[in-house]
């Protein structure tokens, strides 16, 4: 009984602890859409801020060092969002097509980018990686220990990140403005803010977070960069938002969600169910997306001026 014990747990064990790295580079993007969307602009560039990081990061820290690279893909994510925060907030351009149109440039530019620097033979594994930290006594805990407390250190900050987000939103001044700008611009202005500023701050924080979760999926992750391996994680961190019904932790909370459907392929494998082809479980996250974004038309709270391009001058 106690070896058949031992032989779930372990892979139960892998799974919660790839469920919170997997996991990790969403929260990140998602927390960053999250302010983003609160102040009534959806960037559907996102995944181009993402792959941009990527790159940028494998470049930097094969280069430098990891700490700079995640510094690089910080900034390449945010150089994004500048195009994106010029047409969208100060031209009033159409959000939707606008990001959308930053996304394909993105994967274009990031392809070609990577193809000048690498070659044909591409990048490898050559890239340094950030390696999980154990916290003394905390990572011993079962099944949760590992899972919680032998992360990379961009978990731990995602970990601060979250409660630190959560008070600037509903006890200061900075959050209330964001907020009341994401209801109705006009009465926001009225009351002395400035709807555009707000805005512009707002999404380029977005695109700085999703910079730096495309940072951690090559330094913390994978190990590599590879064409096109944001795979669609900016629309499932939008469908986080929606999921964590716009407030920090509740984004957390369906990130890890999201995490956990990625990882469930890991724990069949594990536990040897090979009878159920592992692609199905590749598709699993973007079946969840759909699901999430169809119930939730219509029955979530959303910022009332969410993707309104009208907007007065501030």
């Amino acid at each position: 009984m106690n070896m058949l014990l031992d032989g779930f747990i372990a892979p139960l064990d892998d799974f919660l602890a790839a469920s919170v790295r997997t996991a990790t580079p969403l929260a990140l993007a998602a927390l960053g859409e999250c302010v983003t969307e609160r102040s009534g602009v959806i960037n559907i560039g996102l995944e181009g801020s993402i792959i941009c990081g990527a790159l940028a990061a494998t470049i930097a820290a094969g280069s430098v060092g990891v700490s700079v690279g995640f510094a690089a893909g910080l900034t390449a994510g945010l150089l994004v969002t500048v195009l994106f925060a010029l047409f969208t907030v100060y031209l009033r351009a159409d959000q939707i097509i606008t990001g959308t149109a930053i996304t394909l440039l993105s994967l274009g530019l990031t392809g070609l980018l990577y193809k000048s620097v690498y070659g044909s033979t591409g990048v490898g594994l050559t890239t340094p990686t950030t390696s999980a930290v154990e916290v003394p006594l905390l990572s011993s805990i079962p099944l949760v220990g590992r899972a919680l407390f032998a992360q990379p250190l961009v978990t731990y900050a995602l970990y601060l990140l979250v409660p630190a987000m959560a008070w600037w939103f509903f006890r200061t001044h900075g959050g209330l403005a964001l907020r009341a700008v994401g209801e109705s611009p006009d009465a926001a202005m009225a009351a002395g803010v400035q709807p555009r500023r707000v805005q512009a701050l707002a999404v380029l924080f977005g695109g700085a977070m999703a910079g730096l979760a495309g940072a951690t999926l090559v330094l913390a992750q994978s190990g590599t960069f590879v064409e096109n391996m944001s795979a669609g994680k900016g629309f499932i961190a939008i469908a986080i938002v929606v999921l964590g019904r716009w407030t920090p932790f509740g984004v957390a909370g369906a990130a890890l969600l999201f995490g956990a459907a990625s990882a469930l392929q890991y724990l069949f494998q594990s536990l040897g169910w090979n009878a159920v082809p592992y692609q199905l479980f590749l598709v699993l996250p973007y079946v969840l997306t759909l699901i999430v974004l169809a119930r939730a038309s219509g029955r979530t709270a959303a910022p009332a001026a969410l993707a309104r391009r009208e907007l007065t001058l501030g």
